[in-house]
């Protein structure tokens, strides 16, 4: 028997509920503020005066989500343990004129967003999702979820050379899906997604779409130890950490620090937004809480110098069919358990205090885990963790899943590693 065999697969099964209803970043953060709601955490509102109760507390702005539960007797200088993460994925998004077509072709018009492996979008049956703004300036999310759009192949006998130089796709030519036949009409589109929306007609002045998958994820492998579905990076960690706060805040222990989760958009092109991790949103969240329970600038500074954040983000697994792209001393595996990530370029945070922190709540979780760095004759990725230390001052340390076929609209992890995850989230928040 493989790994498999030891643990219960409910937070992975979990997991696949919840990467299947979060097609978009909007609804992952409503998915994850719901389940909060459920354990007992109220939203506030940026713009009403806070207050310094004790409890779970959260914020949402647009495709971004800040929770927090502040136990009882947390002071002003109480410091801060948080979970960071981000909602946004590799995919291509709806243009602000989305009607095209050619040839009596009916298309919709699309933008790649991030660096998306761009084949895996091909002959895949596609939906549409994301939120729409309304003309009274409220927002209604949209998920069509069902076979809608395509972005055909050419045949391979009007390419014969594709399987042996290999595909060639560009971004504007290549990738605009078809969703019918006919002649192009201008706004056909927004008027269909306000109908599919329960909306009225011409109520739609703004949208933020993007297409997605429907294949649902799914068990993979002879015993089910593998997991495939869409969009694990990075709601793989976004799932992992608010089960982990709700379970550090419904266990009943003493926690001598706050936790906190914090789940940023845009990473994947740069986190430069008011909702990226390049952004004020978290400092400003932190920074309000402490004053909301009557601390001042001095307290807010004892607060973030004795605060600590895991950057959750998925990493590579090494692929058996090209092993020389990794580091030779470094393989993880899928079901090896999360991996610590570094880089001593500062591509990830992490350095040998943060390995002695995360190392601590995996041992105390049970949980084994792996470290994973880049060959050193390949360039390295980056995520939130080094943003983050560098904007707030304070201690991260990268670390997440290792997977397959990263930024795919398809990827591959172990059916596993998301609960030992989650464990060792849990036993980290809890301090």
């Amino acid at each position: 028997m493989t790994n498999s065999a030891r643990f219960d697969r409910g937070h992975t099964d979990d997991l696949m509920s919840f990467l299947a209803a979060s097609p978009s970043p909007y609804h992952a953060v409503a998915n994850a503020a719901a389940r909060l709601e459920k354990a007992g955490f109220r939203q506030v509102a940026e713009t009403d005066a806070w207050d310094g109760a004790s409890g779970g507390t959260y914020v949402l702005r647009g495709g971004a989500i800040i929770a927090w539960y502040v136990p009882e007797g947390a002071g002003p200088a109480t410091p801060y343990r948080i979970v960071g993460a981000h909602t946004d994925s590799p995919n291509l998004r709806v243009k602000p004129v989305p009607d095209t077509g050619a040839n009596g072709w009916r298309q919709i018009a699309v933008e790649v967003y991030g660096g998306t492996l761009l084949n895996t979008w091909l002959d895949r049956d596609l939906g549409l999702s994301g939120r729409v703004t309304l003309r009274d300036g409220s927002h209604r999310l949209v998920n069509i979820d069902r076979a809608l759009l395509r972005v055909p192949q050419l045949a391979v006998h009007l390419d014969r050379s594709v399987n042996t130089d290999g595909l060639k796709l560009d971004k504007q030519r290549h990738m605009t899906p078809i969703w019918g036949l006919g002649q192009v009409a201008e706004g056909d589109l927004i008027a269909f997604v306000e109908e599919e929306a329960g909306v009225s007609p011409g109520d739609v002045r703004g949208w933020d779409l993007m297409v997605h998958s429907v294949e649902p994820p799914a068990y993979l492998g002879r015993e089910g130890e593998l997991l495939a579905g869409p969009r694990m990076d990075n709601l793989l960690s976004v799932h992992a950490g608010t089960a982990a706060l709700i379970a550090a805040a419904t266990a009943g222990g003493e926690l001598t620090a706050i936790p906190v989760l914090a789940a940023f958009d845009h990473e994947e092109n740069g986190s430069q937004s008011d909702t990226g991790a390049d952004g004020p949103l978290l400092g400003t969240v932190l920074e309000r809480s402490v004053f909301a329970r009557g601390g001042s600038y001095e307290d807010r500074a004892r607060a973030l110098a004795g605060t600590l954040c895991l950057s959750s983000d998925t990493g590579h697994a090494v692929h058996p069919n090209y092993s020389e792209r990794h580091d030779p001393g470094h393989h993880p595996m899928p079901n090896g358990g999360p991996i610590l990530k570094v880089n001593v370029n500062q591509r990830y945070a992490t350095d040998g205090s943060g390995r002695a922190v995360f190392a601590d709540a995996c041992e105390r979780a049970g949980v084994p885990w792996q470290a994973f760095v880049s060959h050193n004759a390949m360039p390295c990725g980056t995520t939130i963790g080094p943003i983050t230390a560098a904007r707030h001052g304070i201690s991260t340390v990268d670390i997440g899943v290792a997977i397959l076929s990263m930024h795919s609209a398809r990827e591959l992890c172990g059916a596993d590693d998301p609960y030992l995850l989650a464990n060792a989230l849990t036993a980290f928040l809890e301090g």
